[in-house]
């Protein structure tokens, strides 16, 4: 009787291309997980991750307000529509916006005192989310994974950019 050589098993195939597409991928994953929880938060409130982000740049500058193009700049992520979000909160009197005579092209944007309330009733919700999300996490790897995180991206900010 001949013997067969059993075939060879195959290679599983590698689940990334790269050391940078697995590092990529995992921080879209990751970033999916906690989104989850302030999606969850932010519905409460009937707002966005992302008009949350422009409520809270316009309330470090309150009672200031900012031209537009300076707030989307500050944006964690863009805002193509910036104006749509803007007319979105401005309808809830959240956010007021103005145009100076001297330059009418530009439009400042300030957060209402109802604005100022929201802000004041997430801060607590939201602190517990942050550490619903991160607080496994100790001070020494949080700081680590900011440095990180600052060096994957300052290569990719403009010089302009308030994340450098």
């Amino acid at each position: 009787m001949v013997k067969h050589a059993a075939p060879s098993p195959k290679r599983p195939p590698a689940k990334f291309d790269s050391l940078e597409q697995e590092v990529f991928l995992g921080l879209w994953r990751t970033y999916d997980r906690l989104k989850a929880f302030e999606d969850e938060l932010f519905a409460r409130y009937e707002l966005t991750a992302q008009q949350y982000n422009l409520l809270r740049l316009l309330g470090n500058v309150f009672p200031a307000a900012l031209p537009t193009l300076e707030l989307a700049g500050r944006l964690v992520s863009r805002a193509p529509d910036i104006t749509r979000m803007l007319d979105k909160l401005e309808q809830r009197s959240l956010v007021h916006r103005e145009r100076p005579p001297e330059d009418r092209r530009v439009v400042h944007v300030g957060l209402t005192e109802a604005g100022v309330k929201l802000l004041e009733a997430l801060s607590e919700p939201l602190r517990k989310c942050h550490e619903k999300q991160l607080g496994h996490l100790s001070k020494t790897d949080l700081k680590s994974l900011s440095t990180l995180l600052r060096s994957a991206r300052s290569v990719h900010e403009g010089e302009q950019s308030v994340w450098q």
